[in-house]
């Protein structure tokens, strides 16, 4: 159970009624996830909103490239809604079943494309030591480009706020849905 309440339409002020109609009307076409805990503050829930847009829908990385970058950040943090929006989505993007299942179980899966190969390693490096060798720098900017790098960053920044958020007010996984990570 999550451990705030549902904030309904009707309980909104007319700030968090704007943000929350920007979310209908928007890309998402809801509210799910993190938001009902962002709509408490509205600015916050608009500027990250409009982040989140960017780097979900928007980037040069495409949806396969961005949807990996996201799973390895649910993975790192074991957010549980995160993975569970998300892993689906990867599959849709045409990630491998195969890089799914070792994202899923914290090995680094065999890569047919050196572009997914050096999101993983850069992703992965970071989350695990705050920092990016020179080695597999040069490799994420020879496969994505500077620009691509930087959004990968921005990418897996916006999703690291979502899965710090998901977990600190325990956003619950659909009825029905088993959690994937052990406690």
């Amino acid at each position: 159970m999550s451990r705030l309440g549902q904030l309904e339409p009707a309980q909104m002020t007319p700030e968090q009624k704007r943000v929350y109609d920007d979310l209908l009307s928007g890309p998402r076409g809801g509210a799910r996830g993190p938001f009902n805990a962002w709509l408490r503050v509205p600015p916050l829930a608009d500027h990250a909103q409009k982040l989140g847009a960017f780097c979900r829908f928007n980037t040069s990385l495409g949806p396969k490239l961005s949807e990996l970058a996201i799973i390895i950040t649910a993975r790192h943090f074991k957010a549980e809604f995160e993975w569970y929006a998300h892993e689906r989505l990867a599959r849709q993007a045409g990630l491998p079943p195969a890089v799914i299942a070792g994202v899923l179980a914290g090995r680094r899966p065999e890569f047919a494309d050196d572009r997914q190969a050096a999101v993983y390693d850069f992703c992965t490096a970071l989350f695990a030591r705050n920092r990016v060798d020179d080695a597999t720098y040069r490799r994420a900017v020879a496969a994505l480009g500077e620009a691509g790098v930087v959004e990968v960053v921005g990418t897996i920044g916006y999703y690291s706020l979502v899965s710090l958020t998901l977990n600190a007010f325990e956003v619950a996984l659909p009825d029905g849905v088993a959690p994937v990570f052990a406690p």
